[in-house]
């Protein structure tokens, strides 16, 4: 379920709650291709399920930071911002690629609100986000994320 906030002030008002969880969505070995091809990084554990099926992870693993780039698509089913001209991501603050990420798997986010900061012309939100795949032990991708809404 979407937190919807109508202004950056009743964003201000969460800091210190945890925002929810988005839907699943599944990582197919065609994006994890598409981002090999974009990245130029076309590691076998990636690329390769016939020689990824005889490695440590017995399959084809999505990259690090294909799982940190679906952050935003995935926060877009946990936080809706109205009543801001535009929003920017910022940045990370610190990142883990705490568990792999098997391709064919589904992932989701969950996000707490770290943070509301004022800036010139509109606000700084950190998020603590966590990506986990669905049924695994432990999360994947562990995130601070700062993002920028303005007026």
């Amino acid at each position: 379920m979407t937190t919807h906030v109508d202004s950056i002030e009743e964003l201000t008002k969460l800091v210190g709650t945890h925002l929810g969880y988005s839907d699943y969505r599944k990582v197919t070995q065609e994006e994890v291709n598409l981002f090999a091809d974009a990245t130029g990084d076309h590691q076998w554990i990636h690329v390769d399920p016939e020689r990824a099926a005889t490695g440590p992870f017995g399959h084809t693993i999505a990259h690090g930071y294909l799982t940190l780039s679906l952050i935003p698509v995935l926060l877009g089913g946990v936080i809706k911002v109205d009543g801001v001209a535009m929003g920017v991501n910022y940045g990370t603050n610190k990142v883990r690629f705490t568990s792999p990420v098997p391709v064919g798997s589904e992932v989701r986010a969950g996000a707490t609100l770290v943070s509301v900061d004022d800036i010139a012309g509109g606000a700084q939100v950190t998020l603590d986000v966590t990506v986990e795949v669905k049924d695994a032990a432990k999360p994947s991708c562990v995130a601070q994320v700062v993002y920028r809404y303005y007026h």
